[in-house]
């Protein structure tokens, strides 16, 4: 048997720096010469110090001019910047979750939406006090998407999502005054609250930032999450594989980008039917190869086993081989750069969302009522499109790993349960991983999440971090590009386990798991909330007690602020990479590093140096063990 291998990042460039030769034959652009061209980066915005809210300015602080022209400082200029971006994070999730809610809405026996989880959408229904006794799935289904889109604009209360948590963490937002209201409140709010001649004190801007987060996390996010699930199933482990050579240079290759799966689920659905398979045979293709980029394709991943040909910055690199016949992106992180990109080869830049409409793209608007039909019409677009392939720029790299995805929390307690002994253990917990982290087989485990940033040599972070951390016996649950990151190396391979210490590496044998456990997409940073949730109800501890942190060592996007901003405020160290723009501001700096733990248990470490970086986690995740006497 040989020995186990990861592919190194090294290799990864190899591949790219291939596919760019092929760029620069047909004179395209790539996300390398712009960064070129963007360095160095302006210094007051790295630091949060420049202020455009109003038209008096734009007002930048310097020595020589420390108050903006409205007279305020640096650090509530830093504070309002910073709760901007969560904001943009927050809607931008929250609104994902709001088309999932409105597709659950279109769900019907025989459609092109069903429901595929009907026992999750009864437990939800009963969660939120909604009879279910007697009643049609169908018109339950309806009933809660009406009451999950009512959560968007309530009236009263605050998001029912909370109940989830430990009444200690509830008890706290409660105290602090974070509890999340209506889930586009916490946005309206947060851009009232930083307009021109409104807040300017740092404490009050940064605990609407831990609001606005807490509204996405445990409210937004948790309802694309869970119901998507209902719609599309709940994840369980499932075989795939990742990297570039999943693209098929025979078939007809389709690649799905971007967020929602409410269109990639549909896209698969037919590029998997014979009427489809037929017609790319009849243009000349031996198939259909349906492959993804970015969350689209962990989401359509952990459900369909379809393989992931890259995370964020292989976005290009996919119409570089020369043999897409389409990208097909719906919503969040697509690089307007695949339009100018996809003229210089064969390929089709189909855009379907309006929300994300770009130049030099072939827009097709889909929504729920009209799924099918749209789907159909973009399969077979890409089909007739494999005839104006040009042979002679086809190159596919020979890179890929298989990959074990889909550890939702309900997956990764069925898991549990097959390593408990049932005569005497109690199913259903997490309790076997919580004897697992006592005994010290394991140490703890990290939640790592996050995008590419080119300030971040690309996977290096993600990559080098996993390797550090299971050598030390701790487990990483992953999302998003992380996740991608980590499965294109061969990390989520479960022969994998020959990289861990010998505890973590015991504890995959018995239970069958890789040392790295997919989750799913950004979005779905919901279920490890949930599943820090139930350790913490399970151990008896609090949330900020568990010797479990959360990392985004390459984080670039909004959104990933907004994240970052509730797994704090659920009582989970966070680690982060790049710097979050505000260290113009030593009140908000300081706050963000230290003063939101008296609030929450928890706060922001921020080491540029990546090894330093992982050393501070495991520091941490031993601080927590010592604390607690395991």
């Amino acid at each position: 048997m040989s020995e186990f291998k990861l592919t190194t990042v090294e290799e990864f460039e190899a591949a790219t720096a291939r596919l760019l030769e092929t760029g620069a034959k047909v004179g395209a652009d790539s996300w390398q010469m712009r960064v070129k061209n963007q360095t160095p980066h302006c210094k007051f915005g790295e630091q949060g110090v420049c202020c455009r809210i109003c038209s008096m300015g734009p007002c930048r602080i310097t020595p020589k001019a420390p108050r903006g022209i409205c007279g305020c400082d640096v650090h509530g200029i830093v504070g309002r910047n910073f709760l901007r971006f969560t904001a943009g994070g927050a809607a931008t999730h929250s609104d994902h979750g709001r088309e999932i809610c409105i597709t659950l809405g279109h769900a019907k026996e025989g459609g092109d939406y069903q429901v595929k989880d009907p026992e999750k959408l009864i437990r939800i229904a009963k969660e939120w006090g909604v009879e279910t006794e007697g009643k049609d799935i169908y018109d339950l289904a309806h009933e809660m998407s009406d009451l999950a889109q009512e959560e968007y604009g309530k009236i009263r209360g605050v998001s029912r999502w909370l109940k989830r948590a430990p009444q200690h963490t509830q008890d706290l937002w409660h105290a602090a005054g974070i509890e999340p209201r209506a889930i586009d409140r916490e946005v309206s709010c947060a851009l009232h609250m930083t307009h021109m001649g409104n807040t300017s004190k740092p404490e009050a801007l940064i605990r609407q930032a831990l609001r606005n987060g807490l509204s996405d996390g445990w409210g937004g996010s948790m309802c694309g999450t869970e119901f998507s699930d209902v719609l599309f199933g709940t994840p369980k482990p499932i075989d795939t594989e990742a990297n570039l050579g999943v693209m098929n240079a025979e078939n007809v290759n389709i690649v799905v980008h971007g967020h929602d799966p409410s269109l990639s689920e549909m896209i698969c659905e037919y590029a998997d039917s014979k009427e489809m398979i037929d017609y790319a045979k009849s243009m000349g293709a031996k198939g259909i190869t349906v492959s993804g980029v970015c969350c689209t394709s962990n989401e359509v991943a952990m459900r369909r086993g379809i393989p992931m040909a890259g995370n964020f910055l292989q976005q290009e690199n996919v119409v570089l081989t020369g043999a897409c016949e389409a990208i097909v992106v719906d919503v969040q992180c697509i690089f307007p750069a695949l339009g100018p990109l996809s003229k210089c080869f064969h390929t089709k830049f189909i855009t379907t969302s309006p929300i994300c409409q770009m130049p030099d793209s072939d827009f097709i608007e889909f929504d729920a009522g009209t799924a099918g039909e749209k789907a159909k019409q973009i399969v077979k677009l890409a089909c007739e499109n494999f005839k104006n392939r040009k042979p002679e720029l086809v190159h596919i790299p020979d890179l890929k790993h298989k990959a074990t995805v889909g550890y939702s929390v309900e997956a990764i307690v069925k898991t549990l349960d097959g390593v408990t002994n049932s005569q005497v253990d109690e199913t259903g917990t997490t309790k076997p991983l919580l004897e697992c982290i006592t005994s010290g087989v394991i140490r703890g485990a990290v939640a790592m999440v996050g995008c590419n940033n080119p300030k971040v040599r690309p996977d290096t972070a993600h990559i080098e971090l996993m390797k550090k951390l299971i050598a030390n016996d701790i487990v990483i649950i992953a999302s998003g590009c992380s996740a991608q990151a980590a499965a294109r190396a061969g990390l989520m391979d479960k022969a994998a386990k020959d990289l861990c210490g010998a505890g973590l590496k015991r504890v995959c044998e018995l239970a069958d798991i890789p040392p790295v456990l997919h989750m799913g997409s950004c979005v779905d940073i919901s279920r490890m909330l949930i599943l820090a949730a139930e350790l913490a109800k399970d151990s008896g501890l609090n949330i900020s007690q568990l010797p479990v942190v959360g990392c985004a060592p390459e984080w670039m996007s909004e959104k990933a602020v907004s994240i970052g901003n509730y797994v704090v405020a659920t009582g989970l160290d966070t680690y982060l990479g790049v710097d979050p723009y505000v260290s113009g501001s030593t009140e908000v700096a300081s706050l963000l590093t230290e003063g939101v733990r008296d609030w929450v248990e928890a706060a922001y470490t921020v080491e540029k140096d990546i090894d330093k970086l992982g050393d501070l986690m495991i520091a941490r995740i031993e601080e927590k063990r010592d604390a607690l006497g395991i």
